[in-house]
């Protein structure tokens, strides 16, 4: 179980590191890459097998935390939908907050103990 775990949180770092990644690479130019939406998705669905597989393990799950995490994770996947179905509407400052919130929800899953 725990290699299990491990290559799922793998998969969610990426999936982050995808969005990071294309908000920040394409803010002079603002539009929402496919990869954006993709690592959203992937990233999303990885978090919440995490729960799950933590659900079932012997640990303690935070679950404010992890809902506060599901929440930022939404309004990020959902920005990014948005962004690719609506490129005309993607400005720097939505490619910030997308980054920024990202950044945030990282910060969450690393700070919050």
């Amino acid at each position: 179980m725990d290699i299990l775990t491990g290559v799922i949180l793998v998969i969610h770092m990426i999936g982050w590191a995808i969005v990071l990644g294309g908000a920040l690479t394409t803010m002079r130019e603002p539009r929402i890459a496919k990869g954006v939406t993709h690592g959203a998705v992937t990233a999303l669905v990885a978090g919440i097998l995490l729960v799950g597989l933590a659900e079932m393990g012997d640990g303690d799950v935070n679950n404010v935390k992890i809902a506060v995490k599901l929440v930022v994770a939404l309004v990020i996947t959902a920005m990014a939908i948005y962004g690719s179905k609506n490129q005309d509407k993607v400005t720097t400052g939505y490619l910030g907050g997308l980054a920024g919130l990202t950044v945030l929800n990282i910060a969450v899953a690393v700070l919050w103990r």
